[in-house]
């Protein structure tokens, strides 16, 4: 790894916790989505925590959290921001399809986008909006499945997955039906998304419904089928880019 780098993940890790920090009105929005999904005393999994904003937010609304994240850097920010908190577990891992070892892509320059898919990467090479995003060193990482954190901690009221491409993967390791869900989806890899959503048809009934961005609310104003959301996610322009797909058990 190349000597600037060190201070090249640290300027990128200031810079998310500015992003996702510091945004009163984003706050807001995304603790009144996240109440409709947890409660006080509850328990939430955090998969892929980043620097922990929806960390923060489910510990304003009173639930307990299991964060799982594989970046050292962004785990050395986890720890700093809730080492005191007792009802926050970290985890330093990513979440997939079974236990093990995983080949993690770091983004030192832009480490929100750090992957241990490849095919994400892939995709990002010719997804306009993408240029000059680089991930320029991999890691290996310990692997445990949402099962194993069933197994440890109890069955959550909600899991929310950002993993960059991974979600699939992630929800390949869930074994039974929980009550809700998210899961991230982007427009530059569409069949990723499909993937998940078809996991979630196998697991149990569920009805769907999806936030675009940054807005932190949902765009239905009744949850669909799982028909409803392919279709979504096959029309959605690629402007759009992405979003997360909310899943509530019926």
């Amino acid at each position: 790894m190349a000597a600037t780098e060190p201070s090249a993940t640290a300027t990128g890790i200031a810079r998310s916790l500015r992003i996702y920090h510091r945004d009163a009105a984003r706050t807001a929005r995304m603790d009144a989505l996240n109440a409709r999904f947890c409660r006080a005393g509850g328990l939430v999994f955090d998969i892929g925590a980043h620097v922990g904003d929806r960390v923060a937010s489910f510990r304003r609304l009173g639930a307990r959290v299991v964060a799982a994240e594989p970046q050292p850097a962004a785990m050395r920010a986890l720890r700093l921001l809730f080492r005191r908190d007792r009802d926050v577990t970290l985890l330093p891992a990513a979440i997939g399809a079974a236990e093990g070892i995983v080949r993690f892509h770091l983004n030192t320059r832009n480490p929100t986008v750090s992957s241990a898919s490849a095919a994400f990467i892939a995709a990002a090479g010719s997804a306009p909006g993408w240029e000059g995003e680089r991930w320029d060193s991999v890691i290996d990482v310990p692997a445990l499945t949402l099962d194993v954190l069933i197994e440890r901690h109890g069955v959550p009221d909600f899991i929310k997955i950002d993993v960059e491409g991974h979600e699939a993967e992630v929800l390949a390791g869930l074994g039974r039906p929980v009550p809700a869900l998210s899961f991230e989806f982007t427009t530059m890899q569409r069949d990723a998304a499909l993937d998940a959503l078809a996991r979630m048809v196998r697991l149990g009934d569920y009805a769907f419904n999806v936030s675009i961005g940054e807005r932190h609310v949902l765009e239905r104003p009744e949850w669909v089928s799982a028909a409803d959301m392919a279709a979504f996610l096959r029309a959605a322009p690629d402007a759009l880019n992405s979003g997360d797909v909310f899943a509530r058990r019926i």
